[in-house]
């Protein structure tokens, strides 16, 4: 098996937003906002090679979206999903699965693509299944009015259009063994309905893909929860289980939106679990 680290863009997003209730003055201190009270975050997605099988979990916001769309997200940097499979000798047409933790347009965007004359859509993977839970997907379909802005229907209905939608299960307890894909799943629901956290054995290490359940380093507090989170008081207890699992084994916390931190370790402390060291992939995943 080998890891890559896919970058698919970087953008802002509002520091209150991303830290709820918590006050500015204390969420600057990990993520310094601009004048705008925009902080840097982006969508570090991950690309698993394993025998013929080449997964990718996530794929950002994609590009078919109007300027207007993108001007609300301030995007930065020159990174994108195409060049940075380049980078490692891949293309889309190479992939075989796209896992998607969960629906919000920051994450699955780049799954659906205009077609060549712009008169629809088609996948962008057009060699790949595209993964979700039938849970999730009844969720982002028929949205709630509070998260209906994020499940944008050109992102979705394509995949099951296409014929290429796989369902994995969803478990009784909150941890799925998907010998398929070959990594366990850890199924969360503070921020949306049944997200799913990829759990990845790896060289003796155990890399988890945190997608939204810790956005970023400045998150490790258990009470620093985003203001997109649907039901913020189960997030609290999701946290700080699977924080408490992570310090006590040890986990690679791979951060899919900290722009400057890619992977972590956590430890108890007297305040609770907290950063422990920082790493980049390459010296993990290397």
């Amino acid at each position: 098996m080998n890891l890559y680290p896919i970058n698919a863009g970087n953008f802002k997003l509002d520091g209150g937003a991303m830290f709820g209730v918590v006050p500015k003055s204390l969420w600057q201190k990990t993520n310094p906002a601009d004048a705008n009270n925009m902080i840097d975050l982006t969508a570090r997605c991950l690309l698993i090679e394993d025998g013929n099988r080449l997964i990718l979990i996530d794929n950002g916001m994609g590009n078919k979206q109007s300027d207007k769309f993108f001007g609300y997200y301030h995007l930065w940097g020159d990174y994108s999903l195409n060049k940075s499979l380049k980078e490692y000798g891949f293309h889309k047409d190479d992939i075989t699965d796209v896992f998607l933790t969960h629906l919000h347009f920051d994450h699955c965007g780049g799954s659906i693509q205009w077609n060549k004359d712009k008169t629809g859509y088609e996948p962008a993977f057009k060699n790949a299944h595209f993964w979700s839970n039938k849970n999730h997907w009844e969720w982002a379909t028929k949205p709630n009015r509070r998260e209906k802005a994020s499940f944008l229907k050109e992102n979705i209905l394509p995949m099951e259009e296409s014929g290429q939608l796989k369902f994995t299960a969803v478990p009784n307890t909150d941890t799925l063994k998907n010998s398929e894909l070959n990594f366990d799943i850890f199924f969360v629901d503070g921020h949306t309905d049944k997200q799913m956290i990829p759990i990845i054995n790896y060289k003796g290490k155990t890399i988890v893909f945190m997608a939204d359940l810790l956005p970023t380093v400045g998150h490790l507090p258990i009470p620093y929860v985003m203001g997109y989170d649907t039901r913020p008081l189960l997030t609290l207890n999701e946290k700080e289980k699977f924080l408490n699992l992570a310090a006590k084994n040890n986990y690679y916390l791979f951060l899919e939106h900290d722009a400057h931190n890619e992977i972590i370790t956590v430890k108890q402390t007297e305040k609770g679990v907290r950063l422990k060291a920082t790493y980049t992939t390459q010296e993990i995943f290397n």
